[in-house]
């Protein structure tokens, strides 16, 4: 099973794919949590360059690197574990590249899909899970943790609406696959209606 996570910054994801990771395990379940970009050395190199704010990066070449760092994600672990069947479960995927590269910085959405999909190899994920806050959630929360901003969390407000309605408007495409889960409530809460997907899609 593949399992992926999206949402805008500081939705709580990250906390969710760990909480999973940890469930699944103790159920006996062989699992490998990755994220993107990164999981290997050429992704995390990649990641690194992405995030840097020295960095003079255009819509066309982040969205390049992003899908380059998921190639190389793809054919060396990911497809070698689901063959295996290990659940895997991927903080962030290619419909992050839609949200943000499409929804957000505007490049046409044929054009990310083709990407995407030559990049994946056409694989999907069986569940998505996107952890759903307000922008204004994600700046009050930012500000709470005293975030050190990188390259990609330089963003105005209206980018962000922009992405969050990108990944509202893939739920309704693709309901089956994509969950919209409400990020306000509390961890527990999160994780346990996540938990109940995946027991439903693992029955």
């Amino acid at each position: 099973m593949f399992i992926t996570f999206e949402g805008i910054d500081s939705s709580g994801k990250s906390t969710q794919v760990e909480k999973l990771s940890d469930a699944l395990t103790k159920l006996g379940k062989k699992v490998l949590a990755l994220r993107e970009p990164g999981g290997t050395t050429v992704a995390e190199a990649i990641r690194t360059i992405l995030l840097d704010k020295k960095n003079l990066i255009h819509y066309e070449d982040e969205l390049l690197l992003f899908t380059s760092a998921r190639a190389n994600l793809v054919s060396n672990v990911i497809i070698p574990e689901l063959k295996i069947g290990t659940v895997v479960i991927c903080d962030r995927f290619a419909d992050s590249s839609i949200a943000y590269q499409s929804f957000g910085r505007g490049i046409k959405r044929e054009v990310v899909e083709l990407i995407n999909n030559f990049v994946t190899q056409n694989l999907k994920p069986d569940l998505t899970f996107v952890v759903d806050i307000s922008v204004d959630t994600m700046i009050e929360r930012t500000k709470i943790a005293k975030k050190i901003h990188d390259r990609m969390e330089e963003n105005k407000i209206d980018f962000y609406a922009k992405v969050r309605n990108g990944y509202n408007v893939l739920s309704k495409e693709e309901p089956n696959r994509v969950k919209i889960i409400d990020g306000t409530k509390s961890i527990e809460q999160i994780h346990e209606t996540i938990i109940k997907f995946v027991q439903q899609k693992l029955n």
